[in-house]
């Protein structure tokens, strides 16, 4: 699949080759492209910079403080360079774009890709990668999932894992929808609240 794994299982490395991929192509872009309206970078950013911060990022989300900001990073230096948003800041570049930052984007995948199979997609008979919460412990939902116990922190970063606290902190009228359209429309608002909390416990502040 071409991605890099450590021993330890951290994903420092495939993080880094996501950014210098993507930063490489930015690169030619910014070289070829004399005039920058958004009309032509934001095409460009799409199909060809932003695929290598989402290609496959279940597997190999980023597990630490300093990757998340180095694929933000990419990002941040695509939206600067488009004509006419060069003095708004980060946040209001993202608005402006119709954009969401890296970090709510691997989130929203996450939680699409759980939607999904807990409906049957994806899914072999008799196989099961989540394990249903039992009902009289549920608080937040009637679909909350058990979250597992491990001896190694590592473990809690794999997809099967992470999103579990995460899902089951969605109000149930966001998980308990018949179709996908629906949940991704309800998922949008939850996600923003979620994101907000998440990044001051991980900056003690605001998340730049």
């Amino acid at each position: 699949m071409g991605l890099l794994v450590e021993d330890k299982l951290d994903m420092s490395q495939q993080c880094a080759l996501a950014d210098q991929k993507a930063n490489c192509i930015q690169g030619c872009i910014k070289r070829s492209v004399a005039c920058r309206p958004r009309e032509g970078n934001l095409p460009l950013y799409s199909a060809l910079v932003r695929l290598h911060l989402e290609y496959c990022l279940q597997l190999w989300s980023p597990q630490h403080k300093k990757d998340m900001e180095l694929l933000e990073r990419v990002q941040r230096r695509a939206t600067k360079i488009i004509q006419g948003l060069e003095h708004l800041s980060y946040e209001e570049r993202l608005r402006d774009l119709g954009l969401f930052r890296v970090e709510k984007t691997r989130l929203w995948g996450d939680h699409i890709a759980a939607f999904q199979y807990l409906k049957g997609a994806y899914r072999k008979e008799r196989e099961s990668i989540f394990s249903k919460a039992c009902c009289d412990r549920t608080r937040g939902n009637d679909f909350e999932l058990r979250e597992g116990r491990f001896r190694l922190d590592i473990r809690k970063k794999f997809f099967t894992m992470k999103v579990v606290k995460r899902w089951n902190s969605l109000p149930g009228e966001v998980v308990k929808v018949p179709s996908l359209e629906t949940f991704k429309t309800r998922l949008d608002g939850a996600l923003s609240n979620l994101i907000q909390l998440e990044m001051s416990l991980l900056t003690g502040g605001v998340w730049g």
